[in-house]
């Protein structure tokens, strides 16, 4: 009798839970929701996060605040993020770096799979490498041509070690044969500060394609499987005979482990509602990326994917970090 009771009470208890959970998921969100960028302000994460942050304070009535928690390749913010309360006002947006790249270069205090749960995409990177006008080449192949002649001369700035801007020298240095001098930021703003004036030579950052626009600098190739839309004589690395090497560079919202179901999905419906919507899409074109929409568990499988594949192409490459 005694364990009939208690097995009641169980099933009662575990009904109310789900009953309180569905209806704080209709009420979500009661208040200002936290969104943590795990890079400086001021480069592609910021360029990215921002114009989601006010779509979707706008659609669900409540402020999404943007937090910047920079440093150690995105580590830093990954963590906090990890380590916030899942209550469902708690988020992380951020490039696949952090959670598919960093792991399998050093120890984080995260595991990209159980740390969170994956929430939705909110953008896919389309650049390219660009060059300083001061280095005298004008196409990929003079690029690569002078570096050939000139072992260790070009220097590159990337967002940080173990980001995906890093991986994506370190592809192309391994594919070419070709020794390029790696130079770490906090992130891409930071870096581009340095590839205006030339103090660095190359990037391969959305921030720099606006000054590349304008004859700053120069785009060299696109990293993707398809044309800029706005650099349509700009070829992309397969077109020029390095495949294999784009390294490509998502943004997805993440939720720590163990945020409720229910709020997850409604907030991936909403991400996707606005995903559709021609003035976001203008938004990201404007800051190169393009919206796929993708359930959670799609995103579970695609950064599973993600992972497997950058670890592949760091261990073929003897990528380390410094």
């Amino acid at each position: 009798m005694q364990r009939r009771q208690f097995l009641a009470f169980v099933l009662v208890w575990l009904a109310a839970a789900a009953c309180a959970e569905a209806r704080a998921a209709q009420s979500w969100p009661e208040r200002s929701v936290r969104v943590i960028l795990p890079y400086a302000p001021g480069g592609a994460t910021d360029a990215i996060g921002r114009p989601w942050a006010d779509k979707l304070g706008q659609a669900l009535g409540q402020p999404f605040v943007i937090e910047n928690r920079g440093g150690a390749s995105g580590m830093i913010g990954t963590e906090a993020a990890a380590k916030a309360t899942p209550d469902g006002y708690n988020f992380l947006l951020t490039p696949n770096a952090p959670l598919a790249v960093l792991p399998s270069l050093r120890k984080t205090p995260y595991d990209p799979l159980k740390s969170f749960e994956p929430v939705g995409r909110v953008g896919d990177v389309i650049n390219g490498f660009v060059i300083h006008p001061s280095v005298g080449v004008k196409t990929f192949q003079e690029m690569i041509e002078y570096a050939k002649k000139n072992p260790g001369k070009l220097t590159f700035a990337s967002s940080g070690s173990g980001t995906s801007t890093h991986l994506r020298l370190e592809m192309l240095k391994l594919k070419a044969g070709i020794d390029i001098l790696h130079v770490p930021y906090r992130g891409g703003a930071d870096s581009l500060n340095d590839v205006l004036p030339g103090n660095v030579h190359m990037m391969n950052e959305p921030v720099s394609l606006p000054h590349a626009k304008i004859g700053k600098l120069i785009l060299l190739n696109i990293n993707g499987s398809v044309r800029h839309p706005n650099f349509p004589e700009v070829p992309t690395l397969t077109e020029l005979g390095i495949t294999g090497a784009d390294v490509p560079i998502w943004f997805s919202i993440f939720a720590p482990a163990g945020t409720p179901k229910d709020i997850i999905a409604k907030f991936n419906a909403k991400i996707v509602e606005i995903a559709k919507t021609e003035d976001m899409q203008a938004k990201m074109l404007a800051v190169n990326a393009v919206v796929p929409q993708q359930t959670p568990q799609e995103m579970a499988a695609h950064l599973a994917q993600d992972i497997k594949a950058n670890a592949e192409l760091i261990q073929a490459a003897n990528i380390k970090l410094d």
